[in-house]
């Protein structure tokens, strides 16, 4: 899934350039980034499927030259995240009726592959008749992410256990996060989840039918995706179809990860220097601690005597940010959009 506007980026993440076609974490984009993860291991390029929007297609080409053209499905519209999963569902159950499927955001930031991998894998064995998800083993008391509660074992794969999912629940207070991590039976969800596509295809028949058909009338007229895509109903796969389906699965899983929501995190994922500093570009800094410069526009940027500054620097405009106060750059963006400043978005 490579839609979404990355919002909290700004200003290197615009409209026609969000957070998934940034190099973060490392010198490659989030996209390309997720796309190595899985090719070459768990599938070749032809069994690779991008969704994104009809902005940023151009951009996921660019990223992706290996993916066939058939397997970019471009989105008129976004519409959440049960029609693209939905769109790819019922187009893969085309080609291939007892395909299964790996959703996969494709902005988060995962440092161990190799456990990544293993994870997957383990999770498409176990996936033959179910929907299981990867469910992240919390480090800490995290607010700004949704929890799955685990039940009962379920079935096991590769040496790992999968347990049933007992129910989804929002995102925490910092006491509720802590007591989720007291108790332990609580996990993150990362939104990455597999399952046949037959499955799917049958839980989105029952718990939204209306998305149902205008999928199948996609499937008899492709032609009409300009016209159907933009009504069909806008719900979150969670809400659509996780929460009221029976027999869903979580596998615990321990690797590093990251949802990348912030400028914060992204000072997180990236190895700081001896006084806890990242420097992106032609960046200086003096006598500075924790500090995260992203210089990469070209224009040299140095920063003197300061700590937890969050510094971005790109042709148009100029961010900083006290670090822990990133994820309000969301403002900047609502206030540019009340101002009616296109061109900074």
């Amino acid at each position: 899934m490579a839609g979404g506007s990355g919002t909290r980026f700004w200003p290197a993440s615009r409209r026609h350039h969000p957070k998934q076609f940034l190099a973060l974490g490392g010198a490659r984009s989030l996209l390309r980034q997720t796309a190595e993860r899985v090719v070459g291991s768990v599938v070749d390029w032809d069994h690779l499927v991008v969704v994104t929007g009809a902005a940023h297609a151009a951009h996921a080409q660019k990223e992706l030259p290996e993916l066939p053209t058939a397997n970019l499905l471009v989105e008129p519209v976004g519409r959440n995240t049960a029609p693209c999963i939905g769109y790819a569902s019922w187009l893969l159950a085309k080609r291939d009726p007892a395909a299964r499927l790996a959703v996969l955001p494709a902005d988060h930031f995962i440092s161990d592959v190799s456990a990544f991998r293993e994870h997957l894998e383990a999770a498409l064995e176990a996936a033959t008749s179910r929907l299981v998800l990867l469910g992240l083993v919390p480090s800490r008391p995290e607010t700004g992410y949704g929890y799955i509660q685990t039940g009962a074992p379920a079935a096991s794969a590769r040496g790992m256990q999968i347990r049933e999912v007992k129910r989804f629940v929002e995102k925490p207070n910092r006491e509720t996060a802590e007591g989720y991590l007291h108790e332990g039976s609580y996990l993150w969800n990362g939104g990455m989840f597999v399952f046949p596509v037959a499955v799917m295809e049958q839980e989105i028949r029952t718990h939204l039918p209306a998305l149902a058909s205008g999928l199948d009338t996609l499937m008899e007229d492709a032609s009409a995706l300009e016209r159907i895509y933009p009504t069909l109903p806008s719900v979150s796969i969670d809400y659509g179809v996780m929460e009221k389906a029976a027999g869903v699965t979580v596998l615990p899983a321990s690797f590093p990860w990251s949802d990348v929501g912030s400028w914060d995190a992204a000072l997180e994922i990236d190895a700081p220097d001896a006084r806890g500093n990242v420097e992106k570009g032609d960046a200086l800094l003096i006598g500075s601690e924790r500090s995260f410069v992203d210089a990469r526009s070209g224009r040299f940027v140095a920063l003197v005597g300061v700590r937890d500054l969050i510094v971005v620097d790109s042709p148009d405009a100029l961010l900083v940010v006290q670090r822990g106060h990133s994820q309000d750059v969301k403002k900047v963006v609502e206030a540019l959009e009340k101002s009616q400043r296109e061109e900074l978005l």
